[in-house]
């Protein structure tokens, strides 16, 4: 396995195990001071556990992880489109949120671009 694959595959374990953390201290009452949109918490926390679901993955298989970290990203990107459109169209959900989720759909689309080139090298590699 290669050492890159390996540090990938932790960027994505540590990146969901935050997600999940700072998902259930909001869910059981603290205030992250700002408005929360419920349902981006929830689904940013249940994402949590893909995250680390995909960390596990790429660990072992850089083939499906390239496709998890694709469907993730895709997932992410989704949600940000909806948020950004209720941001913009009512302010219902805060611009700390939608931040958080540029974020996140960025971090899935570095995870993504890595495994890629990773599996692309390997697949070359092997001809």
């Amino acid at each position: 396995m290669d050492i890159l694959q390996k540090i990938l595959a932790l960027a994505a374990l540590f990146f969901g195990l935050a997600t999940i953390v700072a998902g259930v201290r909001v869910l059981t009452g603290a205030d992250p001071g700002y408005l929360v949109f419920r349902p981006l918490l929830v689904y940013n926390t249940v994402m949590g556990l893909m995250y680390l679901a995909g960390g596990v993955i790429a660990w072992r298989n850089l083939k499906w992880g390239v496709f998890v970290a694709a469907v993730i990203f895709l997932l992410n990107l989704i949600v940000l489109g909806i948020i950004g459109y209720l941001y913009a169209a009512s302010n219902a959900v805060a611009l700390e949120s939608l931040r958080a989720m540029a974020f996140r759909t960025v971090v899935w689309l570095v995870l993504l671009f890595g495994f890629a080139c990773l599996n692309r090298r390997r697949s070359h590699a092997g001809q």
